[in-house]
Formats: structure tokens, sequence, C-alpha cells
């Protein structure tokens, strides 16, 4: 392909790229009161974006294949995309009410989101790590904005320093493989690996690169960033490390684990069991006793990675669908989720102890039904939506055979449901306290709503999202 055709392939990308640095510059100029223009400016670049790649029906690649636009990509773009642009709502209006705004945020944002479209894309290791970087050094920033606050540069140092780690694990595993195999794209990784028998280097060289991915989704061992990173970032931050970059991160790991490895799945393959079940495990028992909301819900995302990781250990199309699944219904439910915690404000001071939530119900019986929704949906119990991706991912796992992983996590989750009803427990039977705030931002409302009535009401339209996550996955398996 010449070059013309590669940039139009790249088009919402592009869009982004020059966007957020349009913005910049405009940020600059005018100061950190252009920053409520530049965030809907920056969200309506993402919705530019997504309007494009929805539109953009064909496969195609750039690049000599190192990029390449397919069902799977543009599944988790759209996912991306929402994410990211609600996360921006969520945060001009949470340092707007602080009186904290800064033009920077949703460009870091939006340079964080064009990683993530690359990284996804991405059908070669080294335009896999280029876009991995990019989200990654903008989402160190991030983690870290709140400057002047002790708990916020915690976060951000922990993430970079873990990060950094993480990188180099990824790096490691990376070149080992090109080492073996003498390529770096990903089909002429997997021709390699099919076409004779195993060298023990590129066995060495998966476990690296495993190890890698598992960090950036939050996956134990490589857990331990999490809780920390969650509870010390901002809000809107958090959830977009919980949302718009988890997406990603697990698309990635999906892309970079199916695509070169089909013929050695059962070397993987027994690596993401124990990955899988670990975490649903660990976030079942070590969520029991928190009492920070957001630290709660770091320990609870690591469970939801154990339970979707079980649809990857699958390594078939099916299980890729019910994974795909599982991300639409864990992004929708933890953007709400955050705009609750988001809306926890008593003299417009953020209120994170769970202890705060008493008596929720009788004082604001609106905002309790709509986060009871939310956490019972996370913990999976029907006819919330929470119950279709888990019995997708675990019927994915029988069908492959894997009957022992499958009974652990199923265990796992009604452990796990406990925590999740403490806090209905709290908000309907304690004795109230001091109720919330009521201004807490009409965009934050309108998603703490939607989300919870998606929640609620997905059991009459599941068809839709299953059907396109089918078309999805099947771009991986041709």
């Amino acid at each position: 392909m010449n070059l013309h055709a590669d940039l139009i392939v790249l088009l919402p990308e592009l869009i982004v790229a020059v966007g957020a640095m349009v913005l910049l510059i405009a940020g600059v100029t005018v100061g950190d009161k252009s920053t409520s223009i530049v965030s809907w400016l920056g969200i309506a670049l993402l919705a530019a974006a997504g309007a494009i790649v929805f539109a953009h029906a064909d496969k195609s690649s750039a690049f000599n294949g190192a990029f390449v636009v397919d069902g799977f990509s543009r599944f988790t773009k759209l996912l991306i995309l929402v994410g990211s642009a609600l996360c921006i709502l969520m945060a001009q209006e949470f340092y707007g009410i602080e009186g904290k705004a800064r033009f920077e945020l949703p460009v870091l944002m939006l340079l964080a989101t064009l990683g993530m479209m690359l990284m996804v894309s991405a059908s070669s290791f080294i335009a896999l790590y280029m876009g991995l970087e990019l989200q990654s050094l903008a989402l160190y920033v991030l983690a870290s904005f709140n400057r002047d606050s002790l708990r916020s540069t915690e976060a951000g140092l922990k993430y970079f320093v873990l990060g950094a780690l993480s990188s180099g694990m990824l790096l490691y595993g990376i070149s080992l493989i090109y080492g073996f195999t003498g390529t770096t794209e990903f089909a002429a990784i997997a021709k390699v690996a099919g076409a004779g028998g195993i060298h023990i280097g590129l066995i060495f060289g998966l476990v690296f690169l495993v190890a890698g991915l598992a960090f950036k989704v939050g996956a134990v061992p490589f857990h331990m960033w999490t809780p920390d990173v969650y509870e010390g970032s901002p809000t809107p931050i958090t959830a977009f490390f919980v949302t718009a970059a988890k997406v990603a991160a697990f698309a990635l790991f999906i892309r970079a684990i199916i695509s070169p490895f089909p013929a050695i799945m059962h070397q993987w393959q027994q690596i993401i069991v124990v990955v899988s079940v670990l975490s649903t495990v660990l976030g079942a028992v070590a969520a029991i006793g928190q009492t920070n909301i957001k630290r709660l819900l770091a320990y609870s995302s690591i469970g939801h990675v154990g339970y979707a990781l079980l649809g990857l250990a699958a390594g078939t199309q099916y299980g890729i669908q019910g994974m795909l699944v599982y991300l639409a219904f864990y992004l929708v439910t933890n953007l709400g989720m955050f705009a609750c915690v988001s809306a926890m404000r008593r003299d417009g001071q953020s209120v994170e102890d769970i202890r705060q939530l008493a008596g929720l119900a009788r004082t604001q019986p609106h905002f309790a039904l709509a986060l009871a929704a939310l956490t019972l949906s996370l913990a999976g119990l029907p006819p919330l939506a929470g119950i279709f991706a888990k019995v997708y991912v675990f019927a994915a796992a029988m069908q492959a055979h894997l009957y022992i992983p499958a009974i652990i996590n199923i265990v796992a989750s009604v452990a796990g449901a406990f925590y999740y009803l403490r806090i209905l427990q709290i908000m309907y039977f304690d004795e109230p306290v001091r109720s919330f705030d009521h201004d807490t931002g009409h965009g934050s409302n309108a998603i703490m709503w939607g989300t919870s009535a998606i929640s609620m009401f997905f059991v009459f339209v599941p068809a839709p999202l299953i059907a396109i996550a089918g078309t999805a996955a099947h771009a991986l398996f041709p």
C-alpha cells in the first residue's frame, strides 16, 4: 500500500493526534480558562473518530501489515472512544466543582486514547510497543495529576516504577520471540511457530510477554500497583484507568496472544488459567475488609480481570466472543460506578469511605437505586447485565473442558458477592448520615442513570451486543 492509502486507514488516529496537538497549543495560548472548551472539543474529536471507525466496515492494513483494521479493532476502539469521552466529561465536572480545572487533563486523556487505538490495531510487536508506551506515558502523568496531593503523587510514582518494570519484561519477551522466530510480525510468527517444533527459547519469550501484559491488565501476581494507584489517583482518572485503559489492555492481550501463537495454544493456555484463577480468588477475598470505595473497586477489578481471562484461556472464538461481551459490560458498569463515586461529595469535598453511604436509601433514594443496580450488576446477580457476561465466559471455559478453573471462578464469584451486598446493607439498613451534595454535574448524573438503566434492562435486548461481539471475535479466527 502507498502512503496515502496508509494514512486513510489511520484516519481516526490522525484526527485524535492532530486534534490533541491543536488543543494543546490553544490551551497554552489561552490558559486554564480554556479547559471547558478544550474538554468539549476533545469529546467532539473522539466522537468524530468513532464515527469513522464505525463507518469503516472493510478489513484493511497499513505500513506493510503492522497496523490492521478489522472487526475486532473496530469493536474495541468504539468501546475505548466511548469510555474516554465520558471520562473527559466526568473529569471536567469533577475539577470544575473543585475549582482546579487544567486544560492539560483532556489533552493527556486524548493522547492516552490515541495510544490505546494504535495498540489494539497493532499486528506487529514493534507497533504494539509504540502504542502501549504512548498510552502509558500519558497515564503516568494523569495518575499524579493532583501534584499537591501526596496520595496522587505516590500513585503516579508507583505506577511509573512498576510500569517501567513491566515494560522491561514485555520487551525482553519480545526480543526472545524475535530471536527465535526472526520476525516481529504476528502472521509471520504464527507461521514459524506452526511450522516445526517449539523451541524452549520461544516458550520463555512467551512467558515474559504474558507477564508484561498481565501487569497492564492488573492480573495476579502482577496486581500490586492496582489498589494504591486506583485509590490515590483523582476519581475521574481512576475511572479512565478502569474503563478505557482496561479495555485497551485486554484487547492488546487478546490480539498479542491469539494472532501470533495459535499453534502453541496449550503452552500459553496453562499460564492464563493460573493467572485467571489467582485473580478471581484474590479479588473475592481481598476486597472484603476494604472501607475505601475506590480501593474496594480496585480489588473488584482484579476479580473481574480473572473472569474475563477465562474467556481468553478457552482459546476459541466463542471464548473471545464471551470476553468481548464481558468487556462491554465491564466498561458500562464501571463508568456508572465511578460516576456514583464522583457524586459522593459533602461541602464540595470528595467522600470515599463506604460507611458514609449509610442510610442513603432514605436520604437520597434515587441515588441509592442507581448505585444498587450497578453494584448488583458487578456482583453478577440476575437479571442484571453482569450475569450475562459471566455466563458467557463460564460457558466458554466449560466448552473448552476447563472445568476446574470454571468451577473455582464460579465459587469465587459467589464469595465475592459478599462485599457488594455489604454496600447495599449499608445503604438500605444502616442509620442515615448526612446526605451528599446534590449539585454534582448533569453529565455525571446522566452517566450514572444511563449506565444503571442499561444494567437493569439489558436482559430485554442482549442479542445485538452478542451478535456484534461474535462478528468481532470472528476477525481473529479467519
